[in-house]
């Protein structure tokens, strides 16, 4: 009796063992709250973006030797956004805070001075004209952030530097090759005016000869007067616009408004400050948003 209860016991110790296990494994390939399913084995390098397309570069660099987390939620326009009490916990457990720097995120100023012991990197530094922010817009821009997210990895994790090149090598001729398509898409337009709700798409419009006309400011939420709407009718039908462009994560409101004044249509024209669950859920990402930004421009445009 004694010898099949302790026999008993070991079963019972085994079938504790394998269940536990069974949960390990369960909870190890949960998906992250983003839904990005992530592996955390303790030997990734944890890293947190401000916003999309941070998150994006800082994903194609680091590969599979980082955990990164995109803070501002799918779905959610960033210029407003602040960090929730969970963000500030996920921050404080980072190696590495990656900013995009300007004025877009307010509360990145308060954030940095508390932080101790993670590394912060401000992708755009530098590159700002005036209190424009959207640099990833810019291909070119883009390839600086690149280099600059590149060198906070590097810092904060310098054996896997190498890897980390490699992966900026590839993801930077992606993005030359994402400039070629550009310069290729828009050439022989008879167009050049882009009209758009929010004064986001300086720096695209400027790297490819255009000019943005904008019904608002650079933030969407900044609503224009009387007197800036009527002037930018004004422009729009006397330039005999076709398209009137607005943002998938903002109301069309101002654009229909317009649109419907002169009448033209409207095409979404993404700023890419964040990314929607319904992008997500069709694999979209910054580089396919930016072809259909080009494809929606050809078509605004008259791009032969």
């Amino acid at each position: 009796m004694k010898r099949d209860f302790i026999l008993g016991l070991i079963l019972v110790f085994v079938f504790l063992i394998m269940g536990m296990g069974i949960v390990s494994i369960y909870l190890y390939r949960l998906p992250h709250p983003d839904g990005i399913g992530v592996r955390n084995d303790g030997r990734k390098i944890r890293v947190v973006a401000s916003l999309y397309p941070l998150y994006f570069l800082a994903s194609e660099i680091g590969g599979d030797k980082i955990l990164v987390r995109n803070i501002t939620p799918s779905g959610t326009e960033p210029h407003d956004y602040e960090p929730t009490a969970r963000d500030m916990a996920e921050i404080q457990k980072a190696k590495l805070l990656i900013l995009n720097g300007g004025k877009l995120e307010a509360w990145g100023v308060k954030v940095k001075e508390d932080l101790k012991n993670v590394q912060v990197v401000e992708a755009g530094r530098g590159m700002f004209v005036g209190n424009d922010s959207h640099v990833w817009l810019s291909p070119q821009l883009a390839k600086k952030e690149v280099g600059n997210i590149l060198a906070a990895l590097i810092l904060v994790d310098p054996k896997n530097e190498e890897y980390y090149s490699k992966n900026a090598k590839i993801l930077n001729q992606k993005l030359d090759k994402l400039q070629e398509d550009y310069i290729q898409g828009l050439a022989g337009c008879m167009r050049k005016e882009v009209v758009t709700s929010h004064a986001a798409f300086g720096y695209l419009t400027r790297e490819f000869g255009l000019t943005q006309v904008a019904i608002a400011g650079l933030s969407p939420d900044e609503e224009p007067s009387t007197k800036q709407m009527t002037e930018v009718a004004r422009f729009a039908k006397e330039k005999n616009t076709k398209y009137i462009f607005f943002e998938n994560l903002v109301s069309p409101k101002l654009a229909e408004t317009i649109a419907e004044e002169i009448g033209a249509k409207t095409l979404i024209l993404d700023p890419i400050e964040g990314i929607s669950d319904n992008d997500l859920t069709q694999g979209k990402t910054y580089l396919t948003i930016m072809e259909d930004n080009l494809a929606n421009l050809r078509t605004a445009l008259e791009c032969q």
